[in-house]
C-alpha cells in the first residue's frame, strides 16, 4: 500500500482504537480504501499475540452464519467461557456490515447477534439447551458503505457501540501519488522512453476514471456500472504485468495502457453507445497524452496476453501485444484447442473475432493474481467453453460442481472442501467455474461471495478435517519462514488457496435475478472483473455459419446469400421473441445455441434430403434407362426385321420347288405303298382264313387222333411173335380173321381174305407199315367195308383180348382208324380248301415282295429329296424364328414403351423435378431448418408469419433456389406419417402436424407446453409399443428409471414438469454423450450411464404459460402444443359428425385409411416397377415374366390411382357434407377457449379439453333431434352453449359468472364477425393514453376520464362517434337528462345514437357517461343477445352433481367465506344410501397426508365416499394425491372422492382439470339466493312443524339470510367487516324456529316467543359472527324490522319493501310450491332500497364491479401490445420525485417550539406528538426521494425499497414507506400531496397562532388523541372525573370553517368530516336521504363539547360512527375515531340500515 495522508491518519486512528480495545467502524463510499487500510494494519499485527478473522456480510448472511464462523475460530476455556487460544486475542474484521437484509420484523439478524455480543459479551448456544456462552478476548473492527443501493440503515443503538470514523474519498493528489509511485517503481528497469510515457500515464488514467464515473453512473438496468478505486488498481495491476523485453518503446507501453483501460472499464458495458463513449474518452486522452504514438496505440484489434507459448512449456509466458491481430490469435488458440481436444472431451469451437476477444479477456483475468471473472451473457454464448479453453491455455485445472437430485448446501460445502484440498495440500492452480444453473439455492452465492472477498468459506472444514489441513501445512510454513502455530498454518493455507484459486462466474442477464444477486452479494461485482457478452454480432454469426458450411453443403455461388439469410433468420427471431412477449405475454429466448443448432440442422437436413433425392434419382434413372434401352432395341429390331423378311421369302421359294418334286415322287411311292398295303391286307386276310380253316380241320382231327395214337401204341406193343402166332393159324378165329381182313381193306388190298391177310402178316415190315399207314388216303368205301365186317363180329376189345392179344391190338388199331376216317371224312374238304388257299397265299407273298422292293427303291430316292427339303426347311425355320423373336421383342418393347409410356413421361418429369429439387433444397432446407430450430414456442400465427412470409420472402429476395409454393409438411413429412400420427391421437390441424414434426425431427429433446394433454396422449400412444417409461420429477425413483431407459434405449417421458427442471438431467437434455473407445456414455448425476442411441426423451407440462429460463430454451425444444381454435374446430367437427352421421365419419375415416394404404401401395408398386426394371438381367425384352409383372403392376397401379382419384372425389363430397356441421364445431371451439381462458382470472378455473369434450358429447345427446340440418344445428348450439354455461357456473365464483357470460357473448359475436376488435379494446380499456386531450370539457358533470374516453371513442369509430364531443357540447340538456336517469342503460341514448348504434356500441357510449351503470348494462346486453338464462346461473343440485361424477374424477368444492358443503354431502349420502361406515371425512392438516392416502386406498377398494376437507392447508401433499389418482385403474364403481379447498395458486392443475369443480357460494341477488335456499328445503322439512306461522317465518328467515349475505356486495356501506354468513346459520336458525314454534303449538300458546327467536337468531346465530358493534346494530335492526306480530296483520299487510314496480312480501300461506313460485316472480336484480340502503349505494358497487370486470377482461383479451411513445419511465419518475421534493417543507423544530410554549396543556402535548410524527414523515420522504434520484442517475444502486418507491410514483400511488408514517388515507398520490400541504399549513398555524379556531380533524395523525385531550382539558377545568365524561356533538349552521371567527367556550369546532350513506339538510338541520349520484357530502362545521355522561340525554338523534377513511374499520376495530350524534326526523333504524357514517378522509 502506498502511504498517503489519508491512509496514515486512518491507520493511526485504527491502531489507537485496537490498542485500547475499542470496537471501531469505518464508514465511507465504495473505493475509499476502508478494507485495504484495515487489512493492511491487521497484517502488521504480531501473529503471536493476535488472531484475525475476516467476515464479509452479504444480504443473505444470517445470524447463524456469523455464529458458526465465530465458533469455528474460538475454543472452550471453561464451562461457559470461550475465546481464542489463551494468551491471544481475536480481532474480527467485518466488511460490508450493513449488507444483511431487513427481515419482516425490521431486524438485521447478524447485527442483532453482534449487538448482543457487544452489549452482553456473549451469546446463546444454538443447540436445544440454549446455554449462554461468554466470548472473551474478542475485538470487532468493521467497515461499511453508505446506506442505499442494497445497503441498509443500521440500528443506531448498534452503531453507538462502535467508534465510528467517516472515511473520505482520497484527494486527487493522494491518488496521483499512490498510482504514480506504483507505476514508476515498476518501470525502473524499463527504457527511458517507456518511463517518460509512464510519468504521463497516471494523469491520463485519473482523467479517464473521472470521466467514466461521471458519464456512466449505475442505473437499474446498468446496476454493475460501479467504478471505484479497485478498478483503478486493476488497471495498474495490468500495467505491472509488463516486462522490459516485451515493452521496449513508449508506443508499446501506451498501447498496453489503452488495453488495460478497455479491459477494466469497457468490457462490462452493455450498450454500443456506452462503449463508443469510453472509446471516445480514451481516444481523446491518447491524442492529448500520447499523440506521438496515436496510430500505433489506436490500432485495432487490441489483444494482449501471455498465451503465445502456452503449449510450449520450455518457453516463458510473458504478457505482450499479440501482433498480427485476430489471425495470429486464432492460429495460436487453434493449436491450443487442438491440444485440448486431444487431452479432453472434444470442443467444436469456431474462433471468430468476438470469441477471440472474450477468450483473451478471460485468459488475462485468470492469469492475474487472485483474478476472478464475472461473465455475463445468455445461455449458449460460449462463456463455459471459452473459460475451459482459457484455463487450459493458462495451465489451470477447471473445477465444477455436478448437481444431483437433492443437491443442497451440505453437498456444495462437501464439493468446496474437495476444491480447497486441490488448492492447498495439492497446490494446483484451479479455475472454479460456477454458473447460474448451478445456483440450486441462493445460499450457494453467500459462500461464493465469501470466497471472492475473503478467499475462504466460513466454517467450511469440521474440526478434525481442519486439524488435518493445518498439520499438512506445517512443513510448508517452516520452509516459508513462518512459525508453524495452528493459526499461522491456517492463515498460510487460506493465503495459498486464495493465490491458487480463480473463480469464473457465468451468469445470464435475463430478468432481474442477476441484478438482485449483485445487489445482495456485492463481492460478485466488486471482487471480479466483468466481461459482458453482447449478443453475437453479425460478424460472429457470419463467421460461424461460414466455417460450418462447406462447399459440399452449399455451392460457392450461393454461399454468401445462404450465410446472410441464416444470420437474418437468427436476428429476426430475436425481434419476433420481443413481439411474442409483448402481444401474448409469452416467453421465447434465443441463444447462440439456437444459432449453432440452426446451422447444424441445415447441414444435416440438406445432406439427408440430398441423399434421399439422389436415391430417388438413381431409382427413377435406373427405370428410365431400361425404358430408353427398350426404345433403342425397338429401332434396331425394325431394321433387322426388314432384311430378315427378304431372306425368309427366298428360302421359302426354293423350298417350294423342292417340295413339288418331293410331292410327285412321294405320290408314286405312296401309290406303290398303297398297293403293297392292299396286298398286305389281302395276304393278311388269306393267312387269317387259312388259319381258321386249318384250325377247324385240326380241331376235328384232334378228337380222332388220340384213339389212333392209342391204336398205334397197341401195335407197338405187339411182338413179331404175336403176329407170327396169328399167321400161323390156318384157320384163325373168326374175329381175328375179320380184323386181319379189315386191316387188309384199310391198306388198300385188292383181295380181302385170310390169304391176303396172311400174306400181309407175313410182311416183315407189317407193323411198321401199319404204324405209318396214311390214314388220310383211306376212302369212304374202305371204311364202310370195315364197319360192316366189324359189325358182323360184334366183339369188344376185352373179348378180343381174351381171344388173341395180337388180334386185340389189331382190333384196337382198326377201330381207331375207322374212327379217324369217320372224322377225316368231314375234314377232307376243309383240308383241301386249306391247301388251295395256301397256294394262293404263296403267290401273293411273292408279289408283295416285288412291290416292296420297288417301294424301297422309291423311298431311298425320296429320303434324299426329304433330307434336302429338311435342310431348306430348317434354314427357312431359323429365319422365321429369328423374325418371330424380333416380332415378339417388338411387341414386348411396344408393351413396355406404350404400357409404361405414362410412367416414362412421369418419371422423366419426376427426375427433372428431383434434379431441380436438389438445387431447390438450398432454400427449402434453410426455411425448414429455421423452423426446426426456432419456432417451437411460438403460436401458429407467429410461425406462419416467420416461415411463410419473412424467411420465405428473404430466401426469394436473395435469389436462393426454392420450391414454389413451399410447404414445410411436404419437405419434412408425408401423408402416410401424418395419418399414422392422427391414428395415435395427434389432431390433424396444421399446428399439430408442425408440432409432430418438431417433436420427431428436432435436434433437441422436446419440452411440450401441453395444457390440454394432447401431446401427452400422442406420445403415450406413439411410444407405447417401444416400452415408454413415464415419470415426474417428484417420483423418488425417476433417476433409476431414466438410467434404465438411457441404457436400453427406451423412450422416456417426464410429465407434469413445472418451471423448475431438475438440473440433474442437464447432460441428457444437452446430449453431452462422451465416447471412450467403443463405449458411449453420459454422466447422470454422479454416475456414468451407457448411452443407447435409440433413447428418446420427452417432457410435457400442464402449465399453459410457463416461464422457462433461456438456459432451458437452449437445452430443450420448447414446443407450444396449446390447441388452436382451428385445430379444435376440426376435432369437434369429427365428434359432431361421428354422432350425427356416424356412417359419414366412418366413411371419412375409412377413406383416410384407404387413401393412406393406397398411397403406400402406389408407392410400393412404383418401387416394384423400378426395382424389377433395375434388377432385370440379359435381354429384358425376352423376359416374359418381367413384362408380365410390369403389366400386372401397371394395371394395379392404374387401379390404385383410380381408387385414389375416386377417394379424392368422395372425400371432397364427404367434406362438403361434413362442413354442414362446421358452424356447431366452430361455436364449440369458441366456447372451449372462453372456458379455458378463465384460468387467467383465477388459477382454480382449470378446464381440460377432455372434460369439455364430455360436456360437448352430453350436449349432442341432450339436444332435440331434427331432420332439417339448420334446425338441428341450432338445437345443438343452443344446448351446447347453455351446457357449457351451466358447467362453468358450477365452478365459478358469483363475481365471475357475469364476466363469463359476457366474454362468451363477445366471443360468439366475434366468431360471427359482428364485433370490431378496436371497439372491444376501447370498451375494456377506455382511453389509456398518458397524454391528456387538449380540448376542454364543456360540462362539469362528465368525469374527466369520461371526457378522455369520449375523445378516444371518436378516434376508434369516426363513422358513428366522430361528432360525439360536438353533440355533447351542443345538446348538453339532452345528454344531461339521459345522464341523470336512474337506469340510462334501459333508455335509448339521445340524438342519432338511439338508432344508429348496435347494442354493443351503446355500451361504449354508456362507458363514457355512466360507469356505474355499465355492469347492469352488460347484464341487459347478455339477456338481449343470449337470453335471461345466461344471467341466472343454475342452482347446484347435489343429486345431479353425483350423477355427473365418476369414480376416477374427484369433485372439488372451492370454498368461499362461510361455505361448508359437508352437511349437503351428508344429506346426499343419506339419499344415496352411503351412511355410516361408507362415508369418510378427514380434515387435512399437518401429518394427515399419509392417513388420507390410506383412507383413499380403502375407499377405492370398498367403494366408500371419502371427503378430504381444507386441502389448501396441505397443498404440497396434493402432488402425492394427484399421483395416486393417476394410478387408479379399476376403482370400485361406488367410490367417490370429494375435496374442499380455498382458492390457492398452488393447487395441482392435474387434479383441477380432471375434477368436477363446484363453488359453494351464495348466488348473486335476492331472487337467486332465495331460490338457492328453497332448493335445499324439501316439502317434508316444511311440514315437520304444524304451527301455521312456521312456513311464513321460514320464508322471512330465508329473506333475512339473503339480505345479510347480499349486503356484503355493497362493500363497507353494507358491512364494516364482510362476515361469512352461511347455510349453517340458516339451517340452525330454521331448527330454532321449528323447536320454538313446535313447543308453542304443543302448549297451545297463541303467542310466538319473538324475544327468544330474535335473540337466538339475531344475536347468537348470525350475531355470533359479528364483531363490530355498528354491524351488530344493523343485524338487530333487521330482526326488529322482520320479526313481530305485524307479519300476520291482515289489515296492514307486511312488505319487506314495496315500490310501484316490485313488491317484496311474504307469499300467501301454502305448500313449498307457493313460496318457490313467488320467488320465481321476483326480479333478477334488486334496488339497494330493499336492504334499507340508499339507491346511491349501488353506484359504488356497480362502479367497482364494472372496473373489476374491465380489469379481468383485459386479462382475457388478446394482447395488441401497442407501445406508448414519449418520455421514458425513469424520466417520468424523476420528474414526479423532483416535483414532490420541491413541495417538501423543512422539518419542524420541535425542541424550539416546546421551549416557546408558555404552558403544556393536553392539546399542546398532542401538537408536539403530531409534529414529531410529521418530522419523521418529512425526513423519510426527503431521504427516500434523494436516494431514488441518485439511484435513477446511478450514483447508488437500486434496492427493493427504492424499486417499490419508483413503482408507486409511476402509478400515482402512495409508497408504503410514507403511508406507514402518515394518517390513514385512500387518496391517490396527487390528492395526498394536497392533503400533505394542508396538514403542514394547519401545523404552521397551530405553532405560530395557537390552536386553530376550527380544527381540521383529517389533518391530524391521531385525531382521537386531540379529542381525548379536549375532554382532559375540560375535566381539569371543571373538576369532572375523566372516566365519567364523554363528548356531545352538534352540527352548526356554519357551512365552512371560514364562517367561524372564535372558538367555543367549551370543546371545539371541527371540519373536514364527510357524510356517507345519508345527507345533511341545513334547512331542516337533520339527516336526510342523499340526492341521486351523491356518494358523500361534506358536513357543516361540527361542534364537539365534552360533557358529563350522566347529563347527556339524547332524543331524535342517530349515533353515527366517525371513521378515518371510507374503509371504515377492520376486524380489530382500528379505524373508528369517535361517535357523533346527528339529529334525525327518521327512526334511527333507517340510518342504521343505510350504513350512514362520517369519514375524515375526504374523497379523491
Amino acid at each position: 500500500i502506498v502511504p498517503t495522508v489519508d491512509t496514515v491518519r486512518n491507520t493511526w486512528l485504527l491502531k489507537n482504537m485496537v490498542t485500547t480495545r475499542r470496537p471501531v467502524l469505518f464508514v465511507g463510499e465504495t473505493g475509499t480504501s476502508k478494507t485495504v487500510t484495515i487489512q493492511n494494519y491487521l497484517r502488521s499485527l504480531d501473529p503471536e499475540s493476535t488472531l484475525v478473522l475476516n467476515m464479509n456480510f452479504s444480504s443473505r448472511t444470517t445470524s447463524l452464519d456469523v455464529q458458526r464462523n465465530l465458533e469455528a475460530n474460538v475454543e472452550k476455556r471453561t464451562k461457559d467461557s470461550y475465546g481464542p487460544t489463551p494468551g491471544k486475542r481475536l480481532i474480527i474484521f467485518i466488511d460490508d456490515m450493513n449488507m444483511p437484509q431487513i427481515d419482516t420484523y425490521g431486524t438485521q439478524q447478524p447485527i442483532a447477534l453482534l449487538k448482543l455480543l457487544l452489549e452482553r459479551g456473549g451469546m446463546y448456544d444454538r443447540g436445544k439447551e440454549l446455554n449462554w456462552k461468554y466470548i472473551r478476548d474478542v475485538q470487532f473492527v468493521a467497515a461499511m458503505g453508505v446506506a442505499g443501493g442494497g445497503r441498509q440503515e443500521v440500528d443506531s443503538r448498534f452503531t453507538s457501540q462502535f467508534n465510528v470514523f467517516n472515511i473520505t474519498f482520497p484527494s486527487e493528489v493522494s491518488l496521483q501519488l499512490i498510482y504514480s509511485s506504483i507505476l514508476l517503481g515498476h518501470l525502473v528497469p524499463f527504457a527511458a522512453d517507456v518511463k517518460m510515457v509512464g510519468k504521463r500515464m497516471t494523469d491520463a488514467t485519473m482523467k479517464l476514471y473521472h470521466k467514466i464515473t461521471g458519464d456512466l453512473p449505475p442505473t437499474p438496468s446498468k446496476f454493475h456500472y460501479v467504478f471505484n478505486l479497485r478498478d483503478l488498481s486493476r488497471v495498474y495491476e495490468g500495467l505491472c504485468s509488463t516486462t522490459p523485453d516485451k515493452f521496449e518503446t513508449g508506443a508499446q507501453f501506451a498501447r498496453v495502457w489503452r488495453n488495460e483501460c478497455l479491459r477494466v472499464f469497457h468490457d462490462r458495458l452493455i450498450t454500443n453507445e456506452d462503449k463508443a463513449l469510453v472509446q471516445g474518452h480514451i481516444q481523446s486522452l491518447v491524442n492529448d497524452y500520447f499523440g506521438d504514438f496515436r496510430e500505433s496505440v489506436l490500432r485495432e484489434p487490441i489483444l494482449f496476453g501471455d498465451y503465445r507459448h502456452a503449449i510450449q512449456p520450455d518457453e516463458p509466458c510473458l504478457y505482450e501485444d499479440i501482433s498480427g491481430g485476430f489471425p495470429a490469435a486464432q492460429a495460436i488458440f487453434e493449436k491450443i484447442l487442438a491440444r485440448y481436444n486431444q487431452e479432453n472431451s472434444k470442443m467444436n469451437l469456431v474462433l471468430f473475432e468476438d470469441a477471440l476477444e472474450h477468450l483473451t479477456r478471460i485468459h488475462r483475468i485468470i492469469r492475474m493474481s487472485r483474478g476472478h471473472a464475472l461473465l455475463v451473457g445468455v445461455a449458449g454464448s460460449g462463456k463455459q467453453s471459452l473459460t475451459r479453453l482459457a484455463a487450459f491455455s493458462a495451465g489451470y485445472e477447471v473445477f465444477e460442481i455436478t448437481l444431483s437430485r437433492g443437491y443442497g448446501e451440505a453437498e456444495f460445502r462437501e464439493d468446496l472442501r474437495a476444491l480447497y484440498q486441490l488448492l492447498g495440500p495439492q497446490n494446483k492452480k484451479v479455475v472454479f467455474m460456477f454458473t447460474d444453473a448451478q445456483v440450486a439455492q441462493e445460499s450457494f452465492l453467500e459462500l461464493v461471495n465469501n470466497m471472492l472477498t475473503t478467499g475462504m468459506v466460513p466454517a467450511l472444514f469440521p474440526d478434525d478435517e481442519r486439524e488435518a489441513v493445518i498439520s499438512s501445512m506445517a512443513d510448508e510454513c517452516e520452509r516459508a519462514g513462518i512459525f508453524p502455530s495452528k493459526e499461522n498454518c491456517w492463515q498460510y493455507f487460506i493465503n495459498k488457496c486464495s493465490d491458487n484459486l480463480h473463480i469464473v462466474l457465468a451468469m445470464s442477464p435475463v430478468g432481474d435475478t442477476l441484478k438482485n444477486r449483485c445487489r445482495n452479494f456485492p463481492g460478485l461485482v466488486s471482487n471480479t472483473v466483468i466481461d459482458w457478452f453482447m449478443p453475437w454480432p453479425e460478424q460472429a454469426l457470419t463467421a460461424v455459419a461460414s466455417v460450418f458450411l462447406t462447399e459440399n453443403d452449399v455451392p460457392p455461388e450461393y454461399h454468401t446469400a445462404v450465410v446472410e439469410h441464416i444470420v437474418h433468420v437468427h436476428l429476426s427471431v430475436l425481434q419476433y421473441s420481443e413481439d411474442f412477449k409483448r402481444k401474448l405475454r409469452r416467453d421465447n429466448f434465443v441463444t447462440p445455441k439456437h444459432y449453432l443448432s440452426y446451422v447444424n440442422n441445415y447441414i444435416n437436413l440438406i445432406d439427408a434430403k440430398r441423399n434421399f433425392v439422389n436415391e430417388q434419382c438413381q431409382r427413377l434413372g435406373g427405370g428410365l434407362n431400361k425404358l430408353i434401352e427398350a426404345s433403342e432395341q425397338l429401332r434396331d429390331l425394325n431394321d433387322k426385321l426388314e432384311v430378315q423378311k427378304v431372306a425368309v421369302t427366298e428360302k421359302t421359294q426354293s423350298c417350294h420347288v423342292l417340295l413339288e418334286e418331293i410331292s410327285q415322287r412321294t405320290a408314286d411311292a405312296t401309290e406303290k405303298q398303297q398297293l403293297a398295303k392292299t396286298k398286305e391286307v389281302e395276304i393278311d386276310q388269306q393267312s387269317k382264313q387259312i388259319k381258321i380253316e386249318k384250325e377247324d380241320a385240326e380241331a376235328a382231327l384232334v378228337e380222332a387222333l388220340p384213339a389212333l395214337e392209342e391204336a398205334k401204341l397197341a401195335l407197338k406193343d405187339l411182338d413179331k411173335s404175336d403176329i407170327t402166332e396169328i399167321r400161323s393159324f390156318a384157320k384163325p378165329p373168326r374175329a381175328v380173321q375179320t380184323v386181319c381182313e379189315c386191316v387188309v381193306v384199310l391198306r388198300g388190298g385188292k383181295e380181302v381174305n385170310w390169304k391176303a391177310a396172311k400174306a400181309m402178316l407175313s410182311d416183315a415190315n407189317f407193323l411198321t407199315a401199319c404204324l405209318h399207314l396214311d390214314v388220310d388216303t383211306i376212302s369212304g368205301g374202305q371204311v364202310k367195308q370195315v364197319k360192316a365186317a366189324l359189325k358182323e363180329i360184334d366183339v369188344t376189345y376185352e373179348r378180343m383180348r381174351d381171344i388173341s392179344v395180337a388180334g386185340a391190338g389189331l382190333f384196337k388199331f382198326v377201330v381207331a382208324v375207322v374212327g379217324y376216317c369217320n372224322v377225316a371224312k368231314t375234314i377232307k374238304p376243309k383240308r383241301e380248301a386249306v391247301a388251295r388257299l395256301e397256294k394262293n397265299f404263296h403267290l401273293s407273298v411273292k408279289e408283295l415282295r416285288e412291290i416292296r422292293e420297288e417301294v424301297k427303291s422309291l423311298e431311298a430316292e425320296l429320303k434324299t429329296l426329304q433330307d434336302n427339303f429338311e435342310i431348306a426347311t430348317r434354314e427357312k425355320g431359323e429365319l422365321a424364328e429369328e423374325a418371330a423373336i424380333m416380332e415378339r421383342r417388338l411387341m414386348a418393347a411396344d408393351k413396355l414403351i406404350s404400357g409404361l409410356g405414362s410412367e416414362r413421361t412421369r418419371w422423366t418429369t419426376d427426375l427433372d423435378e428431383l434434379k431441380e429439387r436438389r438445387v431447390r433444397l438450398l432454400g427449402d432446407c434453410l426455411v425448414a431448418a429455421a423452423f426446426l430450430s426456432y419456432t417451437g414456442a411460438f403460436s401458429w400465427e407467429f410461425r406462419n408469419q416467420m416461415c411463410y412470409q419473412d424467411w420465405h420472402d428473404d430466401v426469394l429476395k436473395r435469389a436462393i433456389p426454392m420450391t414454389q409454393p413451399f410447404r414445410l409438411e411436404a419437405l419434412l413429412t408425408d401423408d402416410v406419417e401424418v395419418s399414422r400420427w392422427a391414428s395415435e391421437g395427434l389432431p390433424g390441424d396444421e399446428l399439430s402436424v408442425q408440432n409432430g414434426i418438431l417433436a420427431t425431427q428436432s435436434s433437441r429433446f422436446p419440452l411440450c407446453i401441453d395444457p390440454q394433454q394432447q401431446a401427452l396422449t400422442w406420445i403415450r400412444n406413439r411410444e407405447a409399443e417401444n416400452g415408454l417409461k413415464v415419470c415426474t420429477f417428484n417420483d423418488p425413483d425417476f433417476l433409476k428409471q431414466l438410467e434404465l431407459a438411457i441404457t436400453y434405449g427406451f423412450p422416456f417421458l417426464f410429465k407434469d414438469v413445472d418451471e423448475y427442471i431438475d438440473p440433474v438431467i442437464d447432460n441428457i437434455l444437452e446430449k453431452n454423450v462422451k465416447t471412450v473407445g467403443t463405449r458411449r456414455f453420459v454422466v447422470l448425476g454422479d454416475k456414468e450411464v451407457d448411452y443407447d442411441p435409440g433413447f428418446k426423451l420427452y417432457l410435457t407440462t400442464k402449465l399453459s404459460n410457463p416461464r422457462y429460463t433461456p438456459a432451458v430454451f437452449g437445452k430443450a425444444m420448447v414446443i407450444n402444443y396449446t390447441v388452436t381454435p382451428k385445430g379444435l374446430e376440426d376435432q369437434l367437427l369429427n365428434v359432431i359428425v361421428r354422432f350425427e352421421r356416424s356412417e359419414l365419419e366412418e366413411q371419412r375415416e375409412n377413406l383416410i385409411k384407404e387413401t393412406s394404404i393406397n398411397k403406400q401401395l402406389l408407392k410400393e408398386l412404383e418401387d416394384t416397377l423400378l426395382r424389377e426394371l433395375a434388377s432385370s438381367t440379359g435381354n429384358m425384352l425376352d423376359n416374359t415374366e418381367l413384362i408380365h409383372t410390369l403389366e400386372e403392376t401397371k394395371t394395379k397401379a392404374t387401379e390404385v390411382a383410380e381408387k385414389l382419384q375416386l377417394a379424392s372425389t368422395t372425400a371432397a363430397e364427404v367434406e362438403v357434407l361434413r362442413d354442414g356441421y362446421r358452424p356447431g364445431a366452430k361455436i364449440g371451439a369458441c366456447l372451449f377457449f372462453v372456458l379455458y381462458e378463465m384460468a387467467a382470472i383465477n388459477s382454480m378455473y382449470q378446464y381440460s379439453l377432455t372434460s369439455f369434450l364430455e360436456v360437448f358429447d352430453m350436449s349432442l345427446r341432450k339436444s332435440v333431434p331434427d331432420g332439417v340440418l339448420a334446425k338441428r344445428l341450432s338445437n345443438i348450439t343452443d344446448t351446447l352453449t347453455y351446457s357449457v354455461y351451466s358447467y362453468a357456473c358450477m365452478g365459478l365464483f358469483e363475481k365471475h359468472k357475469l364476466l363469463f357470460s359476457f366474454q362468451m357473448t363477445l366471443r360468439l359475436m366475434e366468431s360471427e364477425g359482428v364485433l370490431v376488435r378496436e371497439e372491444v379494446d376501447f370498451f375494456v380499456k377506455g382511453n389509456i393514453s398518458l397524454d391528456k386531450t387538449t380540448r376542454l370539457k364543456p360540462v362539469d358533470w362528465i368525469l374527466d376520464q369520461g371526457w378522455e374516453d369520449i375523445m378516444e371513442l371518436e378516434r376508434v369509430n369516426p363513422a358513428l362517434f366522430g361528432t360525439l364531443a360536438d353533440d355533447v357540447e351542443k345538446n348538453q340538456f339532452l345528454f344531461r337528462e339521459w345522464y341523470n336517469l336512474e337506469t340510462p342503460e334501459a333508455v335509448t341514448p339521445p340524438l342519432k345514437y338511439g338508432t344508429t348504434l348496435s347494442p354493443f356500441q351503446q355500451l361504449l357510449l354508456l362507458r363514457c357517461f355512466r360507469v356505474d351503470r355499465v355492469f347492469r348494462a352488460i347484464t341487459q346486453f347478455v339477456i338481449r343477445r343470449m337470453g335471461e338464462k345466461y344471467v341466472t346461473p343454475p342452482v347446484i343440485k347435489y343429486d345431479q352433481l353425483f350423477e355427473q361424477s365418476t369414480p376416477t374424477s374427484p369433485v372439488v368444492f372451492i370454498l368461499s367465506p362461510g361455505a361448508d358443503p359437508a352437511n349437503d354431502l351428508v344429506k346426499l349420502a343419506e339419499r344415496q344410501g352411503f351412511t355410516g361406515n361408507r362415508l369418510k371425512f378427514l380434515a387435512m392438516g399437518q401429518g394427515q397426508g399419509k392417513i388420507a392416502l390410506q383412507l383413499l386406498e380403502t375407499a377405492l377398494q370398498r367403494g366408500q365416499w371419502l371427503m378430504l376437507q381444507n386441502c389448501h392447508l396441505l397443498v404440497k401433499w396434493l402432488r402425492d394425491l394427484e399421483k395416486a389418482l393417476e394410478k387408479i385403474a379399476k376403482p370400485h364403481p361406488d367410490f367417490r372422492l370429494w375435496l374442499t379447498t380455498e382458492p390457492t395458486d398452488e393447487f395441482p392443475i392435474g387434479i383441477l382439470q380432471r375434477a368436477l369443480k363446484v363453488v359453494t357460494e351464495p348466488p348473486n341477488g335476492l331472487k337467486l339466493n332465495l331460490r338457492n335456499t328453497y332448493h335445499k328445503i324439501t316439502p317434508e322439512m316444511l311440514d315437520e312443524c304444524p304451527h301455521p306461522a312456521f312456513k311464513p317465518l321460514v320464508y322471512v328467515l330465508g329473506f333475512f339470510h339473503a339480505v345479510v349475505q347480499e349486503r356484503r356486495k355493497y362493500g363497507k356501506i353494507g358491512w364494516n367487516i364482510p362476515y361469512e354468513f352461511n347455510e349453517t346459520d340458516f339451517r340452525v336458525s330454521m331448527q330454532l324456529l321449528r323447536t320454538y314454534l313446535g313447543k308453542a303449538w304443543r302448549n297451545q300458546d297463541s303467542k310466538i316467543p319473538w324475544g327468544s327467536l330474535k335473540y337466538l337468531i339475531g344475536e347468537t346465530m348470525y350475531g355470533g359472527r359479528v364483531t363490530d358493534e355498528f354491524d351488530r346494530r344493523v343485524l338487530a335492526t333487521y330482526m326488529n324490522e322482520f320479526m313481530g306480530d305485524f307479519l300476520f296483520d291482515t289489515f296492514q299487510p307486511f312488505h319487506f319493501y314495496k315500490d310501484p314496480e316490485v313488491d317484496y312480501s311474504v307469499p300467501e300461506y301454502g305448500g313449498r310450491e307457493n313460496y318457490t313460485s313467488a320467488i320465481e316472480h321476483l326480479p333478477l336484480s334488486q334496488t339497494p332500497e330493499v336492504f334499507g340502503l340508499n339507491p346511491n349505494a349501488e353506484i359504488g358497487y356497480y362502479t367497482n364491479a364494472a372496473k373489476a370486470m374491465w380489469t379481468q377482461l383485459i386479462e382475457l383479451q388478446p394482447q395488441t401490445g401497442a407501445a406508448g411513445q414519449g418520455m421514458s419511465r425513469e424520466q417520468f419518475i424523476a420528474g414526479i420525485a423532483s416535483d414532490i421534493q420541491s413541495k417538501l417543507p423543512e422539518p419542524m423544530e420541535v425542541d424550539k417550539i416546546r421551549k416557546s410554549l408558555k404552558e403544556i396543556s393536553p392539546t399542546t402535548v398532542v401538537l408536539l406528538q403530531e409534529l414529531e410524527r410529521w418530522n419523521k414523515l418529512v425526513h423519510r420522504m426527503s431521504v427516500s426521494l434523494n436516494t431514488l434520484q441518485k439511484a435513477l442517475i446511478g450514483e447508488v444502486g437500486m434496492s427493493a425499497e427504492l424499486d417499490e418507491l419508483a413503482r408507486c410514483l409511476f402509478n400515482g400511488q402512495i409508497p408504503s414507506m410514507w403511508r406507514n408514517l402518515a394518517p390513514a388515507t385512500l387518496k391517490s398520490l396527487g390528492n395526498w400531496m394536497l392533503h400533505f400541504q394542508r396538514r403542514h399549513a394547519q401545523y404552521n398555524e397551530w405553532v405560530t397562532r395557537g390552536e386553530p379556531t376550527v380544527m381540521w380533524l383529517s389533518g391530524l395523525h391521531i385525531p382521537e388523541a386531540y379529542l381525548t385531550a379536549l375532554v382532559q382539558t375540560t375535566c381539569r377545568k371543571n373538576g369532572w372525573p375523566l372516566d365519567r365524561s364523554t363528548l356531545y356533538t352538534s352540527v352548526t349552521e356554519f357551512p365552512s370553517a371560514k364562517d367561524i371567527s372564535e372558538k367555543p367556550l367549551s370543546g371545539c369546532y371541527v371540519h373536514g368530516l364527510y357524510l356517507e350513506g345519508a345527507a345533511w339538510s341545513p334547512e331542516r338541520n337533520c339527516l336526510v336521504a342523499q340526492q341521486p349520484k351523491q356518494m358523500v357530502q361534506e358536513l357543516p362545521v361540527l361542534k364537539i363539547t365534552p360533557i358529563e355522561a350522566h347529563r347527556l340525554k339524547l332524543q331524535g338523534t342517530f349515533r353515527t360512527p366517525v371513521y378515518a377513511t371510507a374503509q371504515r374499520c377492520n376486524a380489530m376495530n382500528v379505524g373508528l375515531v369517535f361517535e357523533a350524534d346527528l339529529a334525525t326526523h327518521e327512526h334511527a333504524s333507517h340510518w342504521a340500515l343505510a350504513g350512514s357514517c362520517l369519514i375524515l378522509d375526504g374523497s379523491n
